[in-house]
Protein backbone atom coordinates (compact mmCIF):
# COMPACT_ATOMS: atom_id res chain seq x y z
CA UNK A 1 0.00 0.00 0.00
CA UNK A 2 1.33 3.65 -0.48
CA UNK A 3 2.18 5.30 2.13
CA UNK A 4 -0.82 7.82 3.13
CA UNK A 5 -0.08 11.67 4.09
CA UNK A 6 -2.41 13.08 6.59
CA UNK A 7 -2.52 16.93 7.25
CA UNK A 8 -0.97 18.21 10.90
CA UNK A 9 0.17 21.56 12.30
CA UNK A 10 3.35 21.83 14.84
CA UNK A 11 2.54 22.01 17.93
CA UNK A 12 5.83 21.22 19.87
CA UNK A 13 9.18 19.62 19.60
CA UNK A 14 10.92 17.71 21.17
CA UNK A 15 14.81 17.57 20.27
CA UNK A 16 16.44 16.01 23.25
CA UNK A 17 13.88 12.49 23.25
CA UNK A 18 12.86 12.79 19.35
CA UNK A 19 9.56 13.45 19.75
CA UNK A 20 7.03 15.70 17.60
CA UNK A 21 3.44 17.04 18.69
CA UNK A 22 1.00 17.27 16.48
CA UNK A 23 -2.61 18.53 15.74
CA UNK A 24 -3.46 16.20 12.50
CA UNK A 25 -6.46 14.98 10.90
CA UNK A 26 -7.93 11.66 11.00
CA UNK A 27 -5.62 8.89 11.22
CA UNK A 28 -8.03 6.40 8.36
CA UNK A 29 -5.68 3.80 8.82
CA UNK A 30 -5.82 3.79 12.63
CA UNK A 31 -9.77 4.61 12.55
CA UNK A 32 -8.36 8.09 14.78
CA UNK A 33 -10.77 10.66 14.99
CA UNK A 34 -8.68 14.42 14.89
CA UNK A 35 -6.56 15.28 17.45
CA UNK A 36 -3.31 16.61 18.87
CA UNK A 37 -0.92 13.95 20.00
CA UNK A 38 2.53 13.02 20.63
CA UNK A 39 4.51 10.70 18.30
CA UNK A 40 8.29 9.74 18.16
CA UNK A 41 10.13 10.18 14.58
CA UNK A 42 11.53 7.55 13.16
CA UNK A 43 15.22 9.98 12.40
CA UNK A 44 15.61 12.67 15.21
CA UNK A 45 17.43 14.67 11.86
CA UNK A 46 13.61 15.18 11.31
CA UNK A 47 13.23 17.55 13.49
CA UNK A 48 15.45 19.87 11.97
CA UNK A 49 13.93 21.25 8.96
CA UNK A 50 10.51 22.22 11.36
CA UNK A 51 9.35 25.02 13.34
CA UNK A 52 6.45 25.16 16.14
CA UNK A 53 3.22 26.24 14.19
CA UNK A 54 4.25 25.29 10.65
CA UNK A 55 2.12 23.50 8.35
CA UNK A 56 2.86 19.82 7.87
CA UNK A 57 1.80 16.06 6.00
CA UNK A 58 3.33 12.84 7.37
CA UNK A 59 3.09 9.81 7.08
CA UNK A 60 2.18 8.23 10.57
CA UNK A 61 3.36 4.09 11.37
CA UNK A 62 2.85 2.36 14.78
CA UNK A 63 5.96 0.59 15.90
CA UNK A 64 6.49 -1.13 19.38
CA UNK A 65 3.15 0.08 20.22
CA UNK A 66 3.58 3.43 19.63
CA UNK A 67 2.88 5.98 17.07
CA UNK A 68 5.91 7.03 14.92
CA UNK A 69 6.40 9.71 12.28
CA UNK A 70 7.48 7.99 9.45
CA UNK A 71 7.84 10.74 6.89
CA UNK A 72 7.55 14.52 7.05
CA UNK A 73 7.36 17.56 4.98
CA UNK A 74 6.50 21.02 4.95
CA UNK A 75 2.90 22.13 3.25
CA UNK A 76 3.37 25.54 1.14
Amino acid sequence: AADEYVNAEVRKIDRDNGKLTLKHEALKQFDMAAMTMVFRVSDPAMLDALAVGDPVRFVPDKANGQFVVKKIEKRP
